[in-house]
């Protein structure tokens, strides 16, 4: 397990309509791990439930940590939880964070795209590209404007700011036309975070464009099928303790760990927050996740065990 940490709700800000901010402070009024522009946090809620949110705070700030929280309307009792249960003075248990969506911060331009929520990782971006002095622009989008979190304070940064609102624009951003106002250049990097749809148009346009350094995040998983060669049963060994687990088509990798009493961090169980990730000593994992990028998964050096299978009769993890 990573190590966790103990901090209280410090404050419960609205930010935009069913959008709030929770900032947390370590209990014992110290500093928190530093982290990078990018990062995430598990929550540890009053209801059992575990989930992630991006930290949008100032990445040189150590006293406390901010996520940004929208209220679900298809939630499965996360951000209900944090809408309706967290209060002012709360103790909680954090993670850790945690950084599957690295900024590259020697970029010669970055291009920031947001979605709704998609915004808080974005403003700590923001925040972090500004301190360093480098050239960077946000895109913005949302539905409407009252419910664009954040948006006061990305305008207070003075940065180029495109914004887009369905409901006033009559309809969705050209989002390829405004990826097409950059010529395709090494030094160039896009970034995106939001919901689904933006986010596999982002990913094609890049492609059609030439934009070959595009990076995203995402809040909902992509449904990967099973590889054609992967196997319905395997036998997991788990390196540390030298055991042996049977892997069945019956239950997950994840969930027959957790049965045999391996402690194994998680959080989503779909391949999304990345608080699963697991060493791959020995083996051949068949990749499900939609945190590493095709590069991470081709070295076959991590998997997510909570959606991942295998494609070798035994896996060695570094457990």
């Amino acid at each position: 397990m990573s190590n966790s940490l103990q901090a209280f709700v410090h404050t419960l800000r609205f930010e935009a309509q069913d959008t709030i901010s929770v900032e947390l402070r370590p209990v014992d009024g110290g500093e928190f791990p530093a982290f990078t522009a990018g990062s995430h946090i598990d929550l540890h809620l009053p209801n059992g439930l575990v989930r992630s949110y991006s930290l949008s705070n100032d990445s040189s700030e150590r006293h406390r940590y901010v996520v940004g929280v929208l209220r679900d309307r298809a939630s499965r009792g996360g951000s209900r939880c944090v809408h309706e249960s967290l209060r002012v003075g709360l103790p909680i248990t954090i993670s850790e964070p945690r950084n599957h969506f690295a900024l590259d911060e020697g970029a010669a331009h970055s291009v920031l795209v947001a979605g709704g929520i998609g915004i808080t990782p974005m403003l700590c971006m923001a925040r972090r590209l500004q301190s360093l002095g480098r050239s960077f622009e946000m895109l913005y989008f949302a539905r409407e404007r009252k419910s664009a979190a954040f948006l006061a304070e990305l305008q207070a940064l003075g940065m180029p700011l495109h914004l887009h609102f369905d409901a006033e624009a009559g309809g969705p951003p050209d989002l390829r036309g405004l990826l097409a106002q950059r010529t395709p250049d090494a030094g160039l990097h896009h970034y995106a975070c939001g919901p689904t749809p933006m986010l596999d148009a982002f990913e094609k346009f890049c492609g059609e464009l030439g934009h070959a350094n595009a990076h995203i995040e995402r809040f909902t998983p992509v449904e990967v099928k099973a590889a054609t060669d992967a196997l319905a049963n395997y036998t997991v060994e788990l390196k540390r303790s030298g055991r042996f687990i049977a892997i069945t088509p019956e239950k997950s990798l994840l969930d027959t760990l957790l049965e045999a009493g391996v402690d194994v961090d998680h959080s989503c169980c779909e391949g999304v927050c990345g608080s699963c990730e697991t060493r791959v000593l020995a083996g051949v994992p068949d990749h499900r996740d939609s945190v590493l990028s095709p590069k991470e998964k081709a070295s076959n050096k991590v998997m997510m065990v909570c959606v991942s299978g295998c494609k070798s009769e035994t896996l060695v993890l570094d457990l």
